[in-house]
């Protein structure tokens, strides 16, 4: 994988394996989040266009998306239903939702569900489907399904990437949870740390102005916040924690 991309006829060759051998090793690789099949062999992806293991996100940014989740939490409303994606930016926001209880939370993600169950005041939803364990997360049509049966008052997300005012990601289950979710909520909020803009992603999510609020961290360069306020998007900088004197 030095050169960035491996055929499966090669892999067998020099290994003494069958291609399905090579086949079932790569499905395995790829649901871990190393790599992305391709045809007749697999990428690994740059850092700039792969989305990758959830717990390499989850150490990365971890400031901002404390931030982040500081300025969001206001938008929480006690007695609400609220949505939390698989995206670990939306998971600091989780931790701090003891604070507006009574709250019903809808997610599709391992690390919120482990994070809310069992705490007092907040009726957990966990959305099912099919589990996939680079993002444990449950995607895919019957994650969809469940979601058109709710309905639930603000949505807070994240997208891999941004680019020319629209969201991105690198896996289409993804997308389409996203969406289902999305058209699910009153008032959708995205939640992203500057790192995400002027990155390239596969799949379309759906333009940046679909989304009520953006909130960023302060480390979002001038270019990109006025290219977005240009645009319409309504935008919260979160800054950074003062520390107490």
């Amino acid at each position: 994988m030095d050169m960035g991309f491996v055929r499966i006829d090669q892999l067998a060759d020099e290994l003494g394996v069958t291609a399905m051998t090579i086949r079932r090793d790569l499905d395995h690789l790829q649901d871990r989040g190393w790599l992305r099949k391709v045809r007749g062999g697999a990428t690994a992806q740059p850092s700039t266009a792969f989305h990758g293991d959830v717990r390499h996100r989850a150490r990365a940014m971890t400031a901002a998306k404390d931030a982040i989740a500081r300025a969001a939490l206001p938008l929480v409303k006690p007695g609400q239903a609220v949505v939390i994606d698989d995206s670990t930016t939306a998971l600091a926001l989780t931790r701090l939702l003891d604070r507006h209880t009574p709250l019903t939370v809808i997610t599709n993600f391992g690390p919120v569900t482990q994070t809310l169950a069992g705490s007092p005041g907040i009726e957990l939803i966990s959305l099912g489907g099919t589990y996939y364990p680079a993002y444990d997360a449950f995607l895919g049509l019957r994650t969809v399904d469940a979601v058109t049966s709710l309905s639930a008052d603000t949505l807070f997300a994240s997208t891999t990437a941004i680019t020319r005012g629209h969201c991105y990601h690198q896996s289409q289950e993804t997308v389409a949870v996203k969406r289902a979710l999305m058209d699910a909520c009153a008032r959708k909020v995205l939640l992203v740390d500057h790192t995400k803009f002027r990155r390239r992603g596969l799949y379309q999510l759906a333009p940046v102005t679909a989304f009520d609020l953006v909130i960023v961290d302060s480390g979002i360069p001038a270019f990109d916040l006025d290219a977005l306020q240009a645009d319409g998007v309504e935008v919260l900088v979160a800054r950074p924690e003062q520390p107490r004197p």
